[in-house]
């Protein structure tokens, strides 16, 4: 796997690539990093130039000082592409991933000739209003004792497997590089107007997501609908750390569907 830095109208993002082919530019959850797609990175890189990005804000990726975005966050993407001179690639997201590149593929269509959501909720006024009434994801106040780390820890504990405190151990040392703005790819997502912009899309979709992910797994019949010809996978076994936890599982959904989706023609 190879390291690099592409310029953007924020500052620097790194990127991480493997293997030679169409591009497909993968996409991590909040508040993970390129990490989250170590394992995956090999797989699809046996049939594609799969290349995984710290969004901005996140992992060695530059920090703008204003609210973070959406908006912001898929314009990162698309300088991503054309520092690398990608023209038109595949885009693969999870989470909060899923939902920056909704809105790439909304405001450059011609640059997005394919588009897998992993576990992406549909955010709607309704859910925007709930979302604002609860408590914060992973938000903690640093402690002199360290003790945060635990509740970082055991904010996400109850979404992943039991028998893979590794994947927790991950998680945990994305979410530590950037602890005092941790909250904010949620809260992003959360003022996003996605109802507004699903109809946008024009390119090949697949949505997917882990039968054990309660997140998001019922918000997935209404993503399928707002996306004309959109398909759907359910990953068995698995939940929201469907990347790491079941790569394998992961790559292969992913790839089978640029194999054979009217783009890859």
């Amino acid at each position: 796997m190879r390291h690099g830095f592409a310029d953007t109208r924020y500052g620097q993002v790194h990127y991480v690539e493997h293997g030679a082919g169409d591009p497909v530019l993968l996409l991590h959850q909040t508040p993970r990093s390129w990490d989250e797609y170590r394992d995956v990175l090999p797989l699809l890189g046996a049939g594609f130039r799969a290349i995984a990005m710290d969004t901005l804000g996140f992992g060695a990726s530059a920090r703008p000082a204003e609210p973070w975005s959406v908006e912001m966050f898929a314009a990162g993407v698309l300088d991503l592409c054309d520092d690398l001179g990608l023209d038109r690639v595949a885009l693969v997201g999870h989470h909060t991933g899923a939902v920056v590149a909704v809105e790439a593929a909304a405001a450059a269509p011609e640059r997005v000739r394919a588009l897998a959501l992993s576990g992406m909720p549909y955010v709607d006024a309704e859910r925007r209003d709930r979302v604002a009434r609860r408590a914060p994801i992973d938000h903690v106040e640093p402690a002199a004792d360290g003790s945060h780390l635990a509740r970082l820890w055991s904010n996400r504990a109850g979404f992943y497997p039991a028998d893979r405190p590794d994947l927790l151990d991950r998680l945990v040392r994305d979410a530590l590089v950037v602890l005092d703005r941790v909250e904010e790819g949620h809260l992003a997502v959360n003022r996003y107007r996605m109802e507004e912009r699903l109809g946008l899309v024009r390119a090949p979709t697949l949505v997917l997501c882990g039968e054990l992910d309660t997140f998001s797994l019922p918000d997935v019949p209404r993503i399928v609908a707002a996306v004309p010809g959109a398909q759907q996978v359910t990953l068995p076994g698995t939940g929201v750390p469907a990347v790491d936890h079941r790569p394998e599982q992961f790559a292969a959904a992913v790839a089978g569907f640029l194999h054979t989706a009217p783009c890859a023609a």
